[in-house]
């Protein structure tokens, strides 16, 4: 497979180079809040920069660099230009996607067997249809994730880019991404010049990334569009957390930038287990939803809009108490990013069902929201890849097969319907895993191609040290949309930005949070 670029890149550098970049890059990093919180436990390598306790710093005050690449990685320009092309239809189609409960009932109910947190959602949307839905408005930031695929049906080879998954819930890295972006740029101008094999000015194509803004403008056009408090209140925008977050940085850019709005918009941070805490719901036909600030209880606050930074994952409701307060604040009049209905809509079951090929007798599922005869119904049919069902039919049998063959396992990856990173199961790991699991839940799963993009190598900064190597880039395009659920009116539409998350090439997972992926930037080849 022939790699992205003619030349070698990035450019060779030696030990004193090297760690020029590295206190560069450090210093840059914590200057402009390209960071994380250091991790709440030990790091068994006593080398390791991130081995700071919570215990050695019970003020929190200690941050280090978010792990990053020295030099922005090539990606081709017209994979670049297509994820961006197609993302305000992608906002268009899952908006739509969320407000048809007979198909979203449908798909989670093939997967609810095996899975109880999709389950439990599902139910908190039934006991708030049941009792009314007082908010017709419906924002999301959402993230589009691809890969780079090489088809060698062409001569020469073509590419162009395949779709990972697609976010609804806490599309994170935003607020890094863009300082990612800035990074990259500042070393172009700066650093790359002077290097003994140097990359001269002007000669990196480093596209603008302006995700920070476009993602806040999202939330700004959600708070401008609740209406003027009818109970005399200042409104507000509630920031709902994970306790503890190390990534907390990436949450604050985003977070100062609504604030810059003329009025100041009121921005809070609240966690999960503190909703019934400092939140209530106002007894009037709406239930706006009153915030109660700890510094001063004697404020209250109508909250417009809650963003969801937590949420997404099953550690985020150890108990009862914690689906109640979801539900609190599902039937509240607070314009929610994301509803229950948006964040089901993201689940990779839709994903699969969405991407299913036409059958030759019928129009396909994507047709459903989307006529398949538009162009842009095209340019997305040119980003899905093959995913397949694990349910008993045809198609769920025929994958199956694969998932339990130990040769045709390593061309797949298996995935539940799970955000947050490391969920995945991997080529070889897939048979053990599936044998292991009641049949029941197979049907939970979807069964994904992977995709193998082209060779890349860069030089990865993380906790102080340098890994250099070969490595897989992971292309997110951000959308930011404000629908009405009832009538389907898109009252906001945007692209936002991009993120580019890069691992190792022996790694399988990407998340930077998790621990496997890193910062990186687009040099367009």
């Amino acid at each position: 497979m022939a790699s992205l670029t003619s030349g070698a890149y990035p450019p060779p550098l030696s030990k004193a180079e090297k760690d020029a970049l590295a206190e560069t890059v450090k210093d840059w990093a914590i200057a402009n809040g390209l960071a994380v919180r250091v991790p709440p436990a030990p790091v068994p390598a006593e080398t390791d920069l991130a081995n700071v306790t919570a215990e050695a710093d019970p003020a929190g005050i200690a941050a280090i660099h978010v792990p990053v690449t020295l030099f922005p990685s090539p990606f081709p320009r017209e994979c670049f230009a297509q994820g961006q092309a197609v993302q305000k239809t992608y906002n268009e189609l899952y908006a739509a996607v969320s407000r048809d409960e007979a198909f979203l009932e449908q798909t989670v109910r093939e997967v609810m067997d095996g899975d109880d947190f999709i389950r439990n959602l599902w139910g908190v949307h039934l006991k708030v249809k049941a009792e009314g839905y007082t908010q017709p408005l419906s924002l999301g930031l959402f993230r589009s994730d691809y890969m780079v695929h090489q088809d060698h049906s062409t001569s020469p080879p073509s590419v162009q880019v395949k779709q990972v998954e697609f976010n609804t819930i806490a599309a994170s890295f935003g607020g890094l991404s863009a300082y990612t972006s800035q990074l990259h740029k500042f070393l172009a101008a700066t650093e790359y010049p002077l290097l003994r094999n140097r990359l001269p000015p002007g000669s990196l194509h480093l596209p603008d990334n302006q995700s920070i803004r476009g993602l806040a403008g999202g939330i700004q056009a959600a708070f401008h569009a609740y209406p003027k408090s009818s109970l005399g209140l200042a409104k507000c925008v509630i920031f709902l957390v994970q306790g503890g977050e190390r990534n907390i940085f990436d949450q604050r850019h985003l977070e100062y930038q609504v604030s810059q709005s003329s009025p100041v918009i009121p921005v809070f941070r609240l966690s999960m287990s503190d909703i019934f805490k400092h939140t209530t719901l106002a007894n009037t036909p709406t239930r706006q939803l009153l915030y109660r600030p700890p510094r001063d209880p004697s404020a209250v606050f109508e909250v417009a809009v809650v963003y969801m930074r937590s949420g997404y994952h099953t550690n985020d409701y150890p108990n009862q108490a914690a689906w109640d307060a979801r539900y609190h604040l599902e039937r509240s009049a607070a314009i929610k990013c994301p509803s229950i209905l948006t964040q089901l809509a993201g689940t990779k079951k839709v994903q699969q069902v969405l991407a299913t090929p036409r059958p030759p007798s019928a129009p396909s599922a994507l047709a459903r929201f989307i006529d398949d005869g538009t162009p842009a119904a095209a340019e997305l049919w040119k980003t899905f890849t093959n995913i397949y069902p694990m349910d008993k039919s045809a198609a769920g049998l025929e994958a199956r097969k694969k998932a339990l063959d130990p040769e045709l396992c390593k061309a797949y990856v298996l995935k539940p319907q799970r955000e947050g990173g490391g969920n995945n199961i991997y080529r070889g790991a897939i048979p053990t895993f599936i044998k292991a699991l009641p049949e029941s839940y197979w049907a939970s799963y979807i069964l994904m191609e992977l995709i193998v993009p082209p060779p890349v190598s860069n030089i990865i900064l993380r906790n102080g040290y340098l890994e250099e190597g070969g490595v897989i880039c992971e292309l997110g395009i951000y959308g930011a949309c404000l629908w009405d659920q009832g009538t389907g009116e898109m009252l906001h539409n945007e692209g936002a930005g991009y993120l580019l998350r890069t691992k190792g090439d022996q790694s399988e997972e990407g998340g930077v949070a998790a621990g496997y992926g890193c910062m990186d930037s687009v040099s367009l080849v």
